[in-house]
């Protein structure tokens, strides 16, 4: 039995606590704030409830593998996960719109066909047996290993295949979403669907590696998922569950560095200048924010990422009957859009989200509805000035809006910052193959002997699932030393 400290409360983190914990160790979780879950947090008001984080789950046979793992109860019996269903709908830049269904490939095809014109269902669909090959491809190297020490392999190899045309009597490989778009796709609709899964990261599709297509394809085949009273239950849940193992959480601890004593990690120092001592210690939090051993620096490469601002709009008058939980409303503009948000351009009305939960637990009454808008603004901006763009954006999806607002609360980087401890409120995206590296995250071990990474900002990246993941991977090689080698 071994004294690990983990730093930080994020569901990284907790997800590494839990299973340490099951394996024998005494684990103490030191965060900085004074509660849990690291980005996915709620915000309360005159009866209505938002998530202020991630509002939909991807994957959730991670969080499942996690509660079977840690214990005899399995994750629905603690919370109540709900497919959404329709999967999103979309209004495109020209006024058109298509409504997906959920993890249904034939439903998709037809939708988009109806909507778009005939042939847009069947390319988008050969796009996704394509989107597929990347994600056979890169499956276990990037969500269920340890990350390669030879990663260079990862960041020069383009898993998305390349497509054959017959008039050029070749093949052709798309390195980036945006050639995606323009030589597969064809239709500026499926280039702007296409980019939207970028986009809903923070990524610029023209530069972000072909391989991001397995970020359409992993929503398109294992569906997406809503936990009944917001995803900050699915946080509560991970919390307990750590509880219950005894896993030690001690709030308002600001950890400052990382203490080395012979060559490996030996504790953690807090700002006020104490310390704790341990054997193993888990770093859950950005690298910027923690001082670390010159030893621990990682030879991946780092990029920096934009933020999100996300308004909050308490309404009056129910929810419709029919409404989509998600829309997603494409940027009038898409190049201004991408100068403003990756380049020297002014700001500029951006994609837009829409979330429209049908939960009765997050109104005061059924006369009332509760409406996230979320969009991806610079890190460290300021990213009120969009507010009202987003809520005219979204105007587009749910006519009459303004009319209905009540109140509105708007969330900006420095709030994600406040949150989470990242530098300008940034927001980690998942790991991908090829682009130089560029968005592969620093392994879950560390040039210092007993220093761990799990969270957003290790391997394998950014979002709920992919967290869930590096838990996983940083207590296998706690547990199993240097020679463990992912899930089987």
């Amino acid at each position: 039995m071994g004294r690990i400290a983990v730093i930080g409360a994020g569901m990284g983190a907790m997800a590494a606590a839990a299973r340490l914990a099951v394996a024998g160790h005494r684990v103490t979780v030191y965060e900085r704030t004074e509660t849990y879950g690291g980005a996915v947090r709620r915000f309360e008001r005159d009866g209505f409830a938002f998530d202020t984080g991630p509002g939909l789950l991807p994957l959730p046979a991670v969080y499942r593998d996690l509660f079977v793992k840690t214990g005899k109860e399995p994750l629905e019996d603690v919370v109540e996960l709900v497919q959404v269903d329709p999967s999103a709908r979309h209004v495109f830049a020209d006024g058109t719109e298509v409504t997906l269904p959920n993890a249904s490939r034939a439903g998709v095809v037809t939708a988009l066909d109806e909507a778009l014109g005939a042939g847009a269902g069947q390319r988008w669909g050969d796009f996704l047996v394509r989107a597929r090959e990347a994600w056979d491809r890169t499956r276990r190297p990037l969500l269920e290993e340890p990350l390669w020490p030879n990663w260079q392999v990862l960041a020069e190899r383009e898993p998305y295949p390349s497509v054959p045309h017959k008039k050029l009597l070749r093949t052709r490989r798309a390195s980036t979403l945006a050639e995606i778009g323009a030589w597969e796709l064809r239709d500026t609709r499926l280039a702007a669907l296409l980019d939207s899964h970028a986009l809903a990261y923070g990524l610029d599709p023209r530069v972000t590696p072909a391989s991001a297509a397995v970020l359409p394809y992993l929503e398109h085949a294992f569906g997406t998922w809503y936990v009944r009273g917001g995803l900050r239950e699915l946080a509560r849940a991970v919390y307990e569950r750590c509880v219950r193992r005894r896993v030690e959480f001690v709030f308002g601890a600001e950890a400052s560095a990382v203490l080395e004593k012979d060559g490996r990690a030996a504790g953690v120092e807090f700002a006020d200048g104490s310390t704790a001592e341990a054997d193993v210690v888990v770093a859950g939090v950005a690298p910027e924010s923690l001082r670390r051993p010159p030893a621990a620096a990682d030879p991946v490469p780092r990029t920096g990422v934009p933020s999100r601002l996300t308004v909050l709009l308490a309404l009056r008058g129910g929810r419709p009957e029919g409404t989509a939980h998600r829309t997603v409303v494409h940027a009038a503009d898409a190049g201004a859009e991408l100068d403003a948000l990756f380049g020297p351009g002014p700001a500029a009305p951006g994609t837009v989200t829409v979330l429209r939960p049908d939960d009765p637990s997050l109104v005061p009454d059924a006369g009332h509805e509760a409406v996230a808008l979320v969009t991806a603004v610079p890190a460290g901006s300021d990213g009120r000035d969009l507010a009202e763009q987003a809520v005219s954006a979204a105007e587009r999806a749910v006519p009459g809006l303004r009319e209905r607002v009540l109140w509105q609360e708007v969330r900006t980087p420095a709030d994600v910052a406040a949150e989470t401890g990242a530098p300008g409120g940034a927001v980690p995206a998942p790991a991908l193959a090829a682009g130089a590296g560029a968005l592969l995250r620093p392994g879950n071990t560390t040039g210092l002997s007993g220093l761990f990474s799990a969270g957003g900002w290790a391997h394998p990246g950014g979002g709920l699932p992919h967290a869930g993941m590096s838990g996983a991977l940083v207590a296998g090689l706690v547990v199993e030393g240097p020679e463990f080698r992912g899930s089987q």
